[in-house]
């Protein structure tokens, strides 16, 4: 034999081999039709007996093969099943011919034979033939097919069992043949055939036969006796080709009885036979046992003894599974010293490794099937040496050697495209690739490497993979090569050194240059699917991030609307408890929304690992849930770039909630769609995000510059732009601000606000004031259009504390040592031998005097779909303003006038610029002062009745601390001063004006000097008002009538009071005389009694006085201090005008 059967297995051993061949001309699907049906009867119940005979079906058969039947009868050819297809009777003699010459081929073994015909009627057809059967046709009308073939088994089974029991009855008379296998019938030639041990050979070699009888006969207790009988009469002999086949059959029969189901892993295990009833009893014999336990006495011609004791021992000859395994290894020992013997040394590992298979143990099947690797058969085919590797590797993969198995069938699939063979069988060779990737831990689809650490040896996936790529390619699908070569790049990409990335990325250039990849599934014509390969690693990314909107675009919820999209997913406000996977947390909404129509932006942390330049092309985002236009983009990753940002946008078409499911590229001509969810090292903090109706658009442009300035404490994108200015204190600027609608939306409504950001400065008056009503006369905007509105800018800020400023003024002859103790000026300003210690250039540097102001305009518009469903959109200006001093006043203070109703404000006016500058006030004289002067400004004003100031009402009252009324209240008189005193300052160098405000440097003290009495006092003299240095004329001898008034501007009732009127003469030389009684007489009494004046009444008293002589005369009415009303009151209540009255002997001439 030069062939083996590697499907060989113990349980072979029981069989009788039927060829099923063709005769003729036979189609071969029909033939395989009938030869399946035929094949389905595999095992027989023999009528009148309790055995079970098995049948072996092959459609081909060696002869050769047949001439080892003596040695194992199993492979001896017992029945021969021909089909034909006959067409016409003419046909039938041909037919009957061929017939008899395949019989003829196995002729010298053949038990019995059929012939079925097909196809064949008329009287042919009737005729009654044991060995023939007749069918219309291959269709099925012929339903007997399978009743036929049983009756054709039991007619082999009665030539068997006639055969056995020629072979078992002891014909001591008779000489017993010698059978041999083919190779021995030389060597046997001139032998003494009656020595012996020439005898013992040949009882030992018939009871070897004999034993393969019974074995085949469904007899295995016979068959267990008689190889144990054989095994002793060889080994005696020292037949060692015969011991073998002995102890191999005694290993076979053992393994019948211990696995009934058989070894050979077929879905549908045989029927266990009546002869397999002791089966508990030979399992419990012990390894080491007795192995003969013969009683030749007690076999009968039926192989059934009586005595039951006998059947028990005779079920002990049976091996334990650990002997069936000695006994293997020892056959094979055995047929390893004949070199002829190698196939049936290759059967027998074969066999015992299924044994072992079925014993679960892996590592003595390995030694077996090592042992098989190196027999040596001789010259083989190269199908041969395919089926012989590929057999090996299904052994290996039955005991688990999953490596080694996908080794040796990696080594057929070289064997298919070898050197040697005219045409390679290149899609074999690919298909027995496919199946060696579970032995190399290797799996086609690339989600199986995204799972914790690498399995298997990298380097032999990645030579496995290499020669996949070569296979598909050879095969003429390129398809398949980029297919391949993706999953390598992918998955091997951190075992690959840089010469190899660059030449397999090459590879993969020149592929793609002819079939572009993608991400559809290739299906094999084997039903094999090859699912896409996305390039996840090309480029890495870390990390995808949802991008709020600008500031500007970011839309706002009106907030009256809010609590309509409060989740009522809890019953609870708060929980503690954080309950969320993974996958609920890359789900989560995230707070902010993006707008219907407006790019949205995602950011991308991705790291180039090749070590050259990758550019990635049509980079884009893939997103679920609304429709979104993804606008894709074109990357260049420097080699090796480490964390490097990258922003996909793309636009929302429609509302709703939108999903980032991942991002698709194209690199190397591979066109990828990444998932997040098989990416679970990315970071994310949500990939859903609700997307609104759309809004307008709306585009700022001011006429001044814009400004680099960061509002503090608001962020740079918190500002749509900024615009920065510089002013002197008290100077107004106009900002005049362009809208324009530039999204597809009307602008249907606009709100304007403004916000101080920078407090710390103290601020005279509104900073930013505007008039809204031209711009909303104009609503709605259409797209395209425009409006424009004006925003006053005014700087009024206290620059009272700039003491730097003033360190020489001592040196222009202003005294500055009547400051009031309130301010910042007496207490820091130094002696003049202290102050010119310090450089002025250094003080200058150490301190800058320009203040800054900020603020922030905020527009808020809406329109569109987002209008209706609550939302607007805020665009924010920023104002930065520098303010430099302009002038201040460095001392305040009042003298009063001639007038109780007025009084004199002297200001010390400084110029802190370095322009000359004009100061101007109502009703003054302006005052032209050079840079860093200061000059002194003397203003009569009439006093301020603060009473008439509009009052806080309850609620700001009740809400306000005394601290914050206060200066309300302050703020409020100093406007009204401010007001009344128009100061404004020019500098005509520059072309720049503005106010100055007293407001930072009025104190209590002056405040009051500024301020109405609560008691207003009037005084005429002859009916003339005598206030503000008018001198009364009158003529001596004649009574001057005199008339006090009290008005009661106070919130209280006040009086009674009482007024003595003195007069007196002033010489000018400080001294008065009061001793007139000779000059001045009263007619009537000189004091004046009051009553009690309520509040906003008042009340007056008269009299009448005579001058004697002529004179200058002054009258001081005083307030009499016994009054106990009038000590309640303060003195300043009581500031009556001082009255001057000049006598002369005749009255002035009209016009003198």
């Amino acid at each position: 034999m030069s062939v083996p059967d590697y499907m060989q297995c113990a349980e072979d051993h029981q069989t009788v081999l039927v060829v099923v061949q063709p005769v003729g001309v036979v189609p071969e699907e029909h033939f395989f039709k009938i030869y399946k049906r035929i094949a389905s009867v595999c095992q027989v119940s023999v009528r009148d007996s309790q055995r079970l005979m098995y049948i072996r079906y092959r459609h081909h058969y060696l002869p050769e093969n047949n001439e080892w039947g003596d040695f194992q009868t199993h492979r001896k050819v017992v029945g021969l099943v021909a089909v034909t297809s006959c067409a016409s009777a003419a046909d039938w003699p041909l037919t009957a011919e061929r017939f008899h010459a395949q019989k003829e081929l196995y002729g010298a073994t053949l038990y019995d034979s059929r012939l079925l015909v097909f196809g064949l009627g008329g009287e042919i057809a009737e005729q009654q033939r044991t060995d023939v059967a007749f069918y219309p046709d291959f269709d099925d009308e012929c339903p007997d097919v399978e009743k036929r073939v049983e009756d054709f088994v039991e007619s082999i089974f009665i030539v068997l069992e006639s055969k056995r029991l020629d072979r078992a009855t002891d014909k001591s008379g008779d000489k017993i043949p010698l059978l041999c296998v083919p190779f021995e019938k030389k060597d046997f030639v001139g032998l003494d055939t009656d020595s012996r041990h020439y005898k013992k050979r040949c009882q030992g070699r018939m009871r070897k036969h004999v034993g393969d009888l019974c074995l085949q006969a469904g007899m295995l207790q016979d068959a267990l006796v008689h190889y144990h009988m054989a095994v002793e009469l060889l080994r005696g002999v020292n037949d060692f080709l015969w011991l073998g086949a002995a102890l191999e059959g005694l290993c076979s029969a053992s393994v019948i009885f211990h696995y009934p189901g058989g070894t050979a892993g077929k879905a549908a295990g045989r029927k266990p036979s009546v002869s397999q009833a002791a089966d508990a009893a030979g399992k419990r014999h012990r390894p080491g046992a007795q192995e003969v336990l013969i009683d030749p006495g007690a076999l009968t011609a039926n192989g059934i003894s009586a005595d039951t004791s006998a059947e028990i021992g005779r079920a002990k000859n049976c091996l334990s599974p650990e002997d069936i395994i000695e006994k293997y290894k020892e056959a094979i020992s055995y047929y390893g010293k004949y070199k002829n013997a190698g196939v049936i040394e290759l059967e027998a590992c074969v066999k015992a490794v299924r044994v072992l298979a079925m014993q679960k143990r892996a590592m003595e099947a390995s030694e077996f099937l090592q042992n098989a690797v190196y027999i040596n058969l001789g010259q083989l085919s190269e199908e041969e040496k395919i089926q012989r590797y590929s057999i090996l590797s299904e052994l290996y993969d039955l005991i688990g050697f999953r490596r080694k198995s996908a080794f040796f069938k990696r080594v057929a699939a070289m064997q298919c495209v070898a050197p040697t063979i005219p045409e390679p069988g290149w899609r074999a060779c690919y298909k027995l690739l496919l199946e060696t990737l579970p032995g190399y831990c290797l799996s086609l689809d690339p989600k199986d490497f995204s799972k914790g650490s690498h399995r298997g040896w990298a380097a032999v996936q990645m030579r496995l993979l290499h020669e996949l790529v070569y296979a598909s390619r050879r095969m003429g699908n390129p398809g398949l090569s980029v297919r391949h070569l993706s999953f390598l790049l992918q998955t091997m990409l951190d075992f690959l050194s840089d010469q190899e990335k660059k030449e397999v990325t090459q590879s993969l250039e020149n592929y793609t240059s002819k079939c572009p990849g993608g991400m559809e599934v290739i299906t094999l014509p084997d039903g094999l699917k090859l699912p896409a390969v996305p390039f996840t690693k090309l480029p890495i990314v870390r990390s995808v991030k949802l991008l709020n909107l600008p500031a500007s675009l970011r839309p706002h919820k009106v907030k009256g609307l809010l609590g309509q999209n409060v989740s009522t997913a809890s019953p609870f406000i708060y929980s503690p408890i954080i309950m969320h996977s993974r996958g609920e947390e890359r789900c989560k909404k995230i707070e902010f929304q993006w707008v219907q129509g407006d790019v949205c932006e995602v950011q991308l942390m991705v790291y180039n690992p090749m070590p050259f330049e990758l550019r990635v092309e049509n980079m884009g985002l893939l997103t679920s849930g609304v429709e979104f236009e993804s606008l894709p983009a074109a990357l260049s990753l420097p080699a090796e770039s480490g964390l490097y940002p990258v922003t996909l946008v793309g636009v929302p078409r429609t509302a709703g909630n939108i999903t980032v499911n991942g991002y698709h590229t194209s690199v190397f001509g591979v066109t990828s769609d990444c998932l997040l969810e098989g990416l679970p090292s990315v970071k994310t903090s949500g990939c859903l995000v609700e997307v609104i109706p759309s809004l307008p658009r709306l585009q700022l442009s001011t006429s001044l510059p814009r400004s680099a300035h960061t509002l503090q404490p608001m962020s740079k994108e918190e500002l749509s732009s900024s615009v920065s200015v510089q002013l002197f204190n008290g100077e107004n600027q106009e900002l005049h601000i362009t809208l324009e609608n530039i999204g597809t939306e009307d602008i249907e409504t606009l709100e304007l606000a403004s916000k101080t950001v920078n407090t710390r400065e103290k601020l005279f008056g509104e900073f930013l004031s505007w008039e809204l009503e031209g711009a909303l006369s104009q609503l709605p905007l259409k797209p395209g259009q425009s409006v424009t509105l004006t925003v006053n800018i005014k700087a009024k800020l206290d620059f009272s504390g700039q003491e730097h400023l003033l360190q020489d003024i001592n040196d222009d002859g202003i005294s500055v040592t009547g400051l009031p103790m309130s301010s910042p000026l007496r207490t820091i300003l130094k002696p003049r031998g202290e102050a010119k210690t310090g450089s002025s250039e250094s003080s200058k540097a150490e301190y800058s005097h320009i203040k800054t102001l900020e603020a922030v305009l905020n527009f808020k518009y809406s329109g569109g779909a987002g209008r209706v469903e609550g939302y607007y959109r805020d665009l924010s200006l920023g104002v930065h303003v520098d303010v430099e001093p302009s002038v201040f006043f460095t001392r305040v203070s009042t003298l009063p006038a001639t007038s109780t109703r007025q009084c004199h404000l002297l200001l010390d006016v400084f110029n802190s610029t370095e322009h000359e500058m004009t100061v101007s006030a109502k009703n003054n004289q302006d005052l032209v002062l050079h840079a860093s002067e200061c000059q002194r400004m003397a203003i009569q004003v009439d006093k301020f009745d603060f009473e008439s100031l509009p009052q806080p009402d309850q609620e700001t009252a009740r809400f306000s601390s005394p601290r914050q009324l206060e200066e309300a209240r302050q703020h409020a008189q100093g406007c009204q001063i401010n007001s009344k005193l128009g100061i404004c300052w020019s500098i005509p160098s520059l072309r720049r004006h503005g106010e100055a405000s007293v407001e930072g440097v009025l104190n209590q003290l002056v405040l009051e000097h500024l301020q109405l009495a609560p008691l207003q006092w009037d005084v005429q003299v002859n009916g003339k008002p005598c206030d503000c240095d008018v001198v009364a004329d009158c003529a001596v001898g004649e009574p001057v009538t005199l008339e006090v008034r009290m008005t009661n501007r106070s919130g209280s009732a006040v009086g009674p009071f009482a007024l003595t009127v003195v007069p007196y003469q002033d010489y000018q030389n400080g001294v008065h005389n009061y001793e007139l009684q000779d000059a001045v007489t009263f007619i009537g009494s000189n004091t004046f009694y009051i009553d009690t004046v309520s509040p906003k009444a008042d009340w007056g008293c008269a009299g009448a006085l005579l001058f004697l002589n002529t004179g200058d005369f002054y009258l001081n009415i005083r307030f009499q201090d016994d009054s106990s009303a009038g000590r309640e009151l303060p003195l300043a209540w009581f500031a009556l005008p001082s009255v001057h009255i000049k006598t002369m002997d005749t009255p002035l001439q009209a016009g003198a």
